[in-house]
Formats: structure tokens, C-alpha cells, sequence
């Protein structure tokens, strides 16, 4: 976790670069303007996921190594960003921020000449100071910080309301889910699953993420699940059967301050699923009405 006074610091630079590019309330939140404000480039023409041997040849050591692995590649020297483009739009849009993050941080820009980022770098738990540092300088400048509060509280208790602003934002719905828990005054939860078997196998998933809201966890505790689950759970069977999206699922939940009744609502993006949680009664009311089309499921 990072210190309050590096998460002060970060944010104080993220606004200036928002401000400097010309960026805040301007939606999509634009990236590649921040890219080039940062005085950065994408590389575009070249996918990390795939390399051509005669590329290899003339790369550097260095840079050949990070290349054959990661999701974004920053090269300082260079002032060059690549990426792996088998990701989605969103999520390479995060891998550039967080790479810009990189870079703008005073503090890390006598590191390395060439910083490579897999999946776990980039994941929002890394325990490596500097990727934490790059996944929130990321995060805040994805979201500017209170404008994504700002549309949040105009918006009703449910998971329509983070896959929404989503595409306000240019983001991934994982990390808007996850900003949504972490802003959010209501008590509710995420949970993310992946890695459904395949049918005619005993059904199984595992537990990719949980996240709870402050005031969620002030009244729960923490949520208790394993990182395995069985066909048993309700959401598992919505997962196997493919379900794309619901809003009435009904479930009983160990927590550490005992058993307790939630609301779930689900949406399967085609590569996890994501449960969002909250208790019975729970409520936030909206005069916007959010509708739900396919192309909310393409997010």
C-alpha cells in the first residue's frame, strides 16, 4: 500500500499533467493527448505480443528481453512507449498512463533506461512500490479524481452505473468497477472470477479480485470466500452458463461479522466475470435511467 505522502504527491503531479494537456473534463478522458504532453510516443506499428525476428535482430539487449514478455514497454532514451496490442483498447489505454506514470514521477526517473510491465506489474495489488505508484498516477488520471466522484453521485446503486461510466471515461469495466467500490458511500463489493471450466468438466472458478467498500467493510468485516469455487455458488452457475448480464441475483454470504443476505448483480465480459454486491435494502436513487444494449457487453 502506498504512503499517504507519496499518494499526495502522485495525485499533485497527475492534476498539473491534466491541466497542463488540457485534459479535465474532457471525455473520453484523452490518453494519447496526455502521451504526447508527457513528450512520449506509441510505437503503434509494433506489437509486443508480436515481434518479427528481424526486429529482434536490431533491438537492444535490454529492450529484446522486456519485448518478448510484458504488456507496455516504456524506453526512456527513446521517449517511446510500446505495447502489447492484443489488449483491448481500454486496457491499453491504462498501460500507457501507467507508463507515462513512469516516466513524470521525479522520483523514479533515474531508475532504468527501459522499464517492462506484465500482468502482474500492472495489477492493482502489486506489492512493487513503483508499479503501485504507476498503477495509481494511472488510475487518477484515467478517472480526474473528483470529476469521476462527480458522475458517480448522479448515478443509481448498481452495476449498470460503473459499465456507464466506463464509457465516459475510456476505460476498462475492471477498473472502473474498482473505482466505483473505492468511491463509493454505499456499502457494496466486488468480486471477480475467472478461469470458468469448460462444460462437460466438473464446474469451477477461481477467485481473481475483492474489493469492498469502506463502508461495506465497516458494517461486514471482510467477505469470506475461497479462491476456488464450486457449481454451488449461484454466480459460478451464471458464469458456466454463459450469462452475459443480470440484476437479480439473490445471495447468502459468510462475513466476518457473521452471515448476511445481498443483492448480486453480474456481467460476464467475455473474460471474467464480475459479481457487485450489496446488502438488502441497500439504495441510491438516480433520475438517470442507464439502458443496457449490446454494446455495453463489448466494454
Amino acid at each position: 500500500m502506498l504512503e499517504l505522502h507519496s499518494k499526495n504527491d502522485i495525485e499533485k503531479i497527475s492534476i498539473e499533467i491534466l491541466r497542463g494537456s488540457n485534459s479535465f473534463d474532457v471525455f473520453p478522458t484523452p490518453i494519447d493527448q496526455i502521451v504526447s504532453y508527457a513528450e512520449l510516443v506509441v510505437r503503434n506499428d509494433i506489437d509486443v505480443s508480436k515481434i518479427h525476428n528481424d526486429y529482434f535482430s536490431k533491438a537492444s539487449d535490454a529492450l529484446r528481453r522486456a519485448l518478448t514478455k510484458v504488456r507496455g514497454v516504456l524506453d526512456r532514451k527513446e521517449r517511446t512507449i510500446y505495447l502489447d496490442l492484443s489488449q483491448g483498447k481500454p486496457k491499453q489505454g491504462f498501460v500507457k498512463l501507467h507508463e507515462v506514470g513512469h516516466d513524470v514521477l521525479p522520483w523514479q526517473k533515474n531508475v532504468h533506461d527501459i522499464l517492462d510491465d506484465d500482468d502482474d506489474s500492472l495489477h492493482t495489488d502489486t506489492h512493487e512500490e513503483f508499479e503501485a505508484e504507476a498503477n495509481y498516477f494511472a488510475s487518477a488520471t484515467l478517472f480526474q479524481h473528483d470529476r469521476f466522484v462527480t458522475e458517480l453521485n448522479k448515478l443509481s446503486l448498481g452495476i449498470e452505473s460503473p459499465m456507464q461510466l466506463a464509457k465516459i471515461f475510456g476505460a476498462s469495466v475492471h477498473a472502473t468497477l474498482r473505482r466505483y467500490i473505492e468511491c463509493s458511500k454505499n456499502r457494496c463489493a466486488l468480486i471477480v472470477l475467472e478461469n470458468i471450466t469448460p462444460k462437460g468438466i466438473q464446474p469451477k472458478c477461481f477467485l481473481r479480485d475483492k474489493f469492498q467498500s469502506d463502508k461495506f467493510t465497516k458494517t461486514f468485516g471482510d467477505i469470506n470466500i475461497p479462491l476456488e469455487l464450486g457449481y454451488t455458488w449461484a454466480f459460478v452457475q451464471d458464469y458456466y452458463h454463459k450469462r452475459k448480464f443480470k440484476k437479480d441475483g439473490s445471495i447468502t454470504l459468510s462475513t466476518n461479522n457473521g452471515e448476511a443476505d445481498f443483492v448480486y448483480h453480474f456481467f460476464n465480459n467475455g473474460y471474467n466475470a464480475f459479481v457487485f454486491l450489496f446488502p438488502i435494502g441497500e439504495k441510491k436513487s438516480s433520475r438517470t435511467k442507464i439502458i443496457i444494449t449490446d454494446k455495453s457487453f463489448q466494454l
